[in-house]
């Protein structure tokens, strides 16, 4: 029997549509789904743990050789929601961000928005865990990814969208995590990968009413505000990005 691939998913709702033919079609039998958040995913990566990630882009100059499978991705062209600084201040009376542990990309987001689009001059702050939520109050603000996201959106008065604003600074969509691997993987593997990936876009209204929760409108987040096809536009920002010094 043959060892099965490895997949790396992240455990965030953005992801669902994604995995919702993994878990499904026949595809299923040939690889094993490990769930961890996206920082987690790039160390596994990187280290050999996984086969092929649904990995923060940030982590790819890191790797020493790399292949992004496929043609889909977590992307947006706009404001996508989960992706967000968080704060009670305008962004020009902000002094101090935290920086969410769990993320990479969207981090050196933040760090590039700062620096080219902003313009401001800010304390960066590495959060260790979850208590640093509690410090968004005055000046100071903090990036927060994910599901988390998306149920903080009701308490701060501003919420700087990091996808839309790289949007507005660079006219590009956003891509914050690829299909990676560190060794080739068959093209037969990778398009049933792909018709998997395809089948769950084929079935947004079905995921959204099964992860509901009341937070966020769903099926908005799955085809409004994510943009999952990695398309020639995308893989543009996605360059632009990658030449970036953080």
């Amino acid at each position: 029997m043959e060892q099965k691939i490895r997949v790396g998913i992240v455990s965030y709702l953005n992801t669902r549509p994604l995995i919702y033919g993994l878990q499904r079609l026949p595809i299923k039998d040939e690889i094993e789904l490990i769930e961890a958040y996206p920082a987690s995913l790039a160390e596994k990566l990187k280290t050999g743990a996984i086969d092929l990630g649904l990995v923060p882009v940030a982590v790819i100059p890191q790797l020493p050789q790399y292949y992004i499978n496929g043609n889909y991705c977590i992307g947006a062209v706009g404001d996508v929601a989960s992706v967000a600084l968080f704060s009670e201040q305008p962004i020009d009376r902000i002094k101090k961000i935290y920086l969410d542990y769990q993320s990479r990309s969207s981090v050196n987001l933040l760090k590039w928005l700062v620096k080219h689009h902003w313009k401001i001059q800010v304390e960066l702050v590495d959060a260790k865990d979850e208590s640093y939520i509690n410090y968004i109050k005055d000046d100071t603000a903090a990036v927060i990814i994910g599901d988390r996201a998306l149920a903080q959106r009701p308490n701060f008065k501003y919420i700087y969208d990091l996808a839309g604003e790289w949007k507005i600074a660079t006219g590009l969509p956003f891509v914050f995590a690829a299909w990676v691997s560190t060794q080739k993987l068959s093209e037969d593997f990778i398009t049933k990968f792909d018709e998997a990936n395809a089948y769950g876009l084929q079935h947004i209204d079905e995921i959204a009413a099964e992860y509901d929760n009341g937070v966020y409108d769903l099926k908005k987040y799955f085809s409004q505000n994510l943009s999952y096809t990695l398309d020639q536009e995308k893989r543009n920002g996605l360059k632009k990005f990658m030449e970036e010094e953080f």
